[in-house]
């Protein structure tokens, strides 16, 4: 017997966008999870309740290897939400899922006289000159203080913010961060791949900052910047500050 379904119901599918922390393991495991199990300890909180992708391109591991990698990441409470740059022969039940089409950077920038293409040969005819393309930075102003357990994330541009950042409460730019009071809590610059991001504050008293993927604790610091205005900005894989004048 057919049944036919007379009441159709329509089911409806959404496309939304999240930011993720990415992970970037790197060989020996062991020594990449103590690094790990150190940022965690001194940054309480840091995984918690945040999705987090696994980002294993180039890392020669297998599938048992990274199986037993998430099994680890999962006993420290860190919920990868899917793997990204494994071979599908290395994903299986109960693993997440493979992830594609990432973003790492926002900008767009097409050099001056880049061709589209190749010029033909045997064609005589001018090089073709595109124009330049820049850009648009945009920027998120939040006019009062960021308190213990807020969350600002920003990923399209630079974030400032007219007061203080709280010990327990995050900033998340794409671009810059600008703190125009004590930064207690957690500032994270060039979450989109931009290098060339800072961090300025009036008083850095920071959990952590990071730029770029890159992060140093405030222990780690001079400490003739604690307490002081600076300004913090990447060098090769290496976080450099100094006071502001």
């Amino acid at each position: 017997m057919t049944k036919v379904l007379t009441d159709a119901r329509s089911i409806r599918i959404k496309g939304r966008s999240f930011l993720a922390l990415v992970l970037s393991p790197d060989l020996p495991l062991d020594d990449w999870l103590v690094r790990l199990d150190d940022l965690a300890s001194r940054s309480a909180g840091f995984f918690l309740d945040r999705p987090v992708v696994l980002d294993v391109t180039g890392l020669a591991i297998d599938k048992v290897q990274l199986k037993e990698l998430f099994e680890q990441l999962a006993e420290r409470n860190v919920r990868i939400m899917g793997i990204e740059g494994a071979r599908p022969s290395m994903l299986g039940p109960g693993m997440p899922p493979a992830m594609k089409g990432g973003k790492p950077a926002a900008d767009i920038e097409v050099k001056e006289r880049e061709a589209a293409c190749e010029e033909p040969e045997s064609v005589d005819t001018a090089p073709v000159e595109l124009p330049q393309v820049r850009a648009i930075t945009q920027s998120l102003v939040i006019n009062e203080p960021v308190r213990s357990g807020q969350s600002i994330i920003f990923p399209e541009g630079d974030v400032t913010i007219v007061g203080s950042v709280a010990s327990g409460a995050e900033v998340i730019a794409g671009g810059s961060i600008h703190v125009y009071g004590a930064l207690r809590g957690r500032a994270m610059a060039g979450t989109t791949g931009n290098s060339a991001s800072r961090i300025f504050c009036r008083k850095l008293e920071a959990e952590l900052v990071a730029i770029d993927g890159i992060y140093k604790m405030i222990e780690d610091m001079s400490p003739a910047l604690v307490g002081q205005p600076v300004q913090l900005w990447l060098d090769g894989d290496s976080i450099m500050a100094s006071t502001i004048i």
